[in-house]
């Protein structure tokens, strides 16, 4: 990768999203590794003989060029890096999932190398048969980590004790876990939460413990914005429910 004043050359990144502009044209918004979440008008990528033919599309590593300095500079480059392997059918909402994350959570032209980096080997797990729901599970839980809103698994938020295996815990967003009477509405196991911090999510229970743990920790981050990805999801499984 090269830089100078007006020109980034060739640089790693990935398309999360992108909206037509005019007849012919596209703004993108991208994650790029080195330069973080930013905006790029594409000229000439849309009609019959467009321009970077179809390397434009989500979850392939792109090697990007793009020159100007503005709200949205122009995109000069775009190319493959790597063969092109696209995520199953079955993965395809996950990964939509992951870029409105990705795009929620973090700031425009702010590096997230670490980021980048989980997001990039989540979407190669995802494509290579790993387990979806614990797949998801632990990007949330790194993602948190490395935008700095960690989760505090290991001790209750005011006492600081260890969390016990045989407890149950309710999780306050924002503050951390509290103990909880066994059986009571909403309370998580000890055992579900250690098994978070290990990111061992092997169990339906602990992966269902975990779902609504880190739930509950995007909500409080995301301070009450929809996710239409979950929201769509929603949708296709009462449609489903009614068929």
């Amino acid at each position: 990768m090269t830089r100078n004043a007006r020109r980034t050359q060739l640089t790693p990144g990935y398309v999360l999203h992108h909206q037509p502009y005019r007849d012919t044209s596209r703004i993108l918004e991208v994650f790029s590794r080195d330069f973080g979440r930013l905006s790029l008008f594409a000229r000439g990528v849309r009609g019959p003989k467009p321009r970077f033919g179809p390397e434009l599309q989500p979850f392939r590593l792109l090697l990007l060029s793009w020159t100007g300095r503005g709200e949205a500079p122009q995109l000069t480059g775009a190319e493959g890096s790597g063969p092109a392997e696209p995520l199953p059918p079955g993965n395809l909402m996950a990964g939509f999932y992951l870029n409105e994350l990705l795009l929620k959570l973090t700031t425009r032209h702010d590096p997230h190398p670490a980021v980048f980096d989980l997001y990039h080997a989540t979407l190669e797990a995802l494509k290579h048969g790993a387990s979806l729901e614990a797949s998801l599970r632990v990007f949330e839980k790194r993602l948190l980590d490395l935008l700095g809103y960690g989760l505090a698994l290991g001790a209750e938020a005011e006492a600081g004790a260890g969390i016990d295996a045989h407890s149950y815990y309710h999780f306050n967003p924002g503050r951390g876990l509290y103990p909880a009477a066994r059986g009571a509405a909403g309370a998580i196991p000890g055992s579900s939460v250690l098994a978070l911090a290990a990111e061992q999510l092997g169990q339906p229970r602990v992966l269902e413990d975990a779902r609504r743990l880190l739930q509950a920790a995007l909500a409080h981050c995301l301070e009450g914005r929809e996710l239409t990805t979950r929201a769509v999801a929603r949708s296709i499984a009462r449609r489903g429910s009614r068929s």
